[in-house]
């Protein structure tokens, strides 16, 4: 049983998901990262892992209040209903943010990861023969997601699938962004620019009483393979869970030096000093996306240069990153100790 909680629980855990739904947006930054130090990280797995036969059976038999007992509803509701108020405001906002100072964000950023490791380290003393090449493997897949080069689109149904159950990955494992695999994967575009705009676009539509969309093959496709990423995104999202849930019901210890290995690793995604790489034609100009954006392929790092005044206000925001994480540890020994 869960303890109740207070109006001031519901309200932080609200703006958790729009935090979480903010970072799963962002090519790099995993909500998994936000549900590990928000320390609401293993509740999210158990909660998850709870969506199986039993409560499919419960549901199917109208029993709907002990399916939302079973299932944790209100923790669950509380932080979906957080993360899709955070896709149409917050993320908005940070796309808004990443156009104009894109060197800020992504030292905020920086400085968020710099914290969370710090964070999830601290307290982890149980590094040995078993852990520590556990936390290498970590680092070592980390690094090299980093430096993958993207492959082409491709929207064959099962790769469509496939790249739901992936890029859902990103809210159950902190350090995998699941927007930075799917640039990857080459569908990023496809599936979270292009099929999006599809679906507002019918709901525009259907609200004006305009159904003329049932007739044109190419929106109907489109949205064809929004449901099939939808379907292979519920899916991914209740497999991992299971697996997480069992991994680290037995084996904690591993699994935590396989996350603080992995989220190191991750830095190289979200290093400020990045020059972003699109996508060119054959006559070298910038093929564009639907909402007339440039396609990004990767990102080519450098070094920064510390007699630009924009580098200093750059590692001023990778300060204030870690600071945020460090209000965040401030706060829930405090609120600990409160209670």
């Amino acid at each position: 049983m869960h303890k109740p909680r207070t109006f001031l629980d519901k309200f932080f855990l609200v703006i958790k998901g729009l935090c979480m739904g903010a970072a799963n947006k962002v090519p790099g930054v995993s909500g998994g990262i936000v549900a590990f130090v928000g320390g609401f990280y293993e509740e999210f797995i158990y909660s998850l892992q709870k969506i199986n036969l039993k409560a499919f059976k419960l549901l199917v038999n109208g029993r709907f209040k002990s399916f939302y007992r079973y299932v944790n509803g209100q923790f669950l509701s509380l932080l979906i209903f957080g993360m899709l108020v955070s896709y149409f405001s917050v993320s908005k906002l940070l796309d808004y943010f990443l156009e104009q100072k894109e060197l800020f964000v992504w030292a905020s950023f920086f400085g968020m990861i710099l914290g969370s490791i710090y964070y999830i380290a601290k307290d982890f003393d149980q590094w040995n023969k078993k852990t520590v090449p556990m936390g290498l493997a970590g680092l070592i897949i980390g690094i090299s997601i980093s430096f993958l080069s993207p492959a082409r689109e491709n929207d064959n149904l099962l790769f469509i699938f496939f790249c739901g159950m992936i890029s859902v990955s990103g809210m159950t494992l902190p350090g995998l962004s699941g927007s930075f695999i799917l640039i990857l994967l080459g569908n990023y575009v496809l599936l979270l620019v292009d099929s999006v705009n599809a679906l507002y676009d019918t709901f525009g539509e259907v609200l004006r009483g305009d159904f003329s969309f049932t007739q044109n093959t190419e929106r109907l496709n489109i949205l064809k393979i929004l449901a099939v990423f939808a379907t292979g995104s519920a899916v991914g999202l209740v497999t991992i869970s299971h697996i997480l849930s069992y991994v680290l019901k037995h084996y904690k210890h591993i699994t935590t030096a396989v996350i603080i290995g992995f989220i190191t690793g991750s830095l190289g995604v979200v290093w400020p000093w990045k020059r972003t790489m699109y996508k060119m034609d054959q006559a070298g100009q910038m093929v564009m996306d639907s909402n007339g954006k440039g396609i990004i392929v990767n990102y080519e790092r450098y070094l920064p240069n510390f007699s630009e005044v924009e580098t200093w206000w750059a590692l001023l925001f990778v300060i204030l990153g870690i600071g945020v994480l460090l209000a965040l540890d401030w706060y829930g020994k405090n609120g600990a100790q409160k209670k």
